[in-house]
């Protein structure tokens, strides 16, 4: 609801088609490196957009008290994470995919990639939301924690690149294995990494 209501929702989808719209303006009329080169940009746009909301995901709750009810009334912080990367999973990974075919029209990915790239963001858009409220937990309250938390989520994600632009290749299969295993990890261990950051930054 805060996404929808406070613009978070549409400064990620604004940025990554942003992206897929002044790449070609930048190489050129080449369709030949476009088609190289597209499905990587996307990626990378993808993993950039996740660090934009990041000052929202924690900041305001702890500021406003909610975190500290919610401990009171019971919820562990590892449930208040868990619930925070399933809120910021869809509000930013839903809109994310829809946005998908405006931005492979676009940028002109290859017919042959469009699948693969579509499967390889689903894959890694629920461990780009964890890292994102992993590195909102651990970053609340410091400054400049915009450009701290990109510091700290792109060495994290460049796992999940590698293996989404190996899924661009001409056999994917392999590539999406290895980017599903990386991606459930992360996922998996989201919530305890952030519940471990929130505890330590409340007390």
């Amino acid at each position: 609801r805060h996404a929808w209501t406070g613009g978070g929702l549409w400064l990620p989808v604004v940025f990554y088609l942003a992206v897929a719209t002044l790449f070609p303006f930048a190489v050129g009329p080449d369709h030949a490196l476009l088609a190289r080169t597209g499905g990587g940009i996307l990626w990378i746009a993808a993993l950039l957009s996740s660090l934009l909301p990041i000052e929202r995901l924690i900041l305001p709750d702890m500021e406003s008290g909610m975190i500290d009810q919610l401990s009171i009334r019971g919820w562990s912080e590892e449930w208040i994470c868990a619930a925070k990367i399933a809120a910021h999973f869809i509000a930013f990974g839903g809109p994310l995919l829809l946005a998908t075919p405006v931005a492979v029209a676009l940028i002109g990915v290859p017919d042959t990639q469009i699948s693969a790239l579509f499967m390889g963001l689903a894959f890694a858009l629920p461990a780009l939301a964890g890292l994102g409220v992993t590195i909102a937990a651990l970053t609340a309250g410091l400054r400049g924690a915009s450009a701290l938390g990109g510091l700290l989520l792109v060495p994290l994600a460049i796992p999940l690149l590698i293996f989404g632009a190996g899924t661009l290749d001409d056999n994917p299969g392999r590539a999406l294995q290895l980017l599903a295993a990386t991606s459930l990890a992360m996922t998996a261990l989201s919530p305890f990494a952030a519940g471990a950051a929130l505890r330590a930054g409340r007390s």
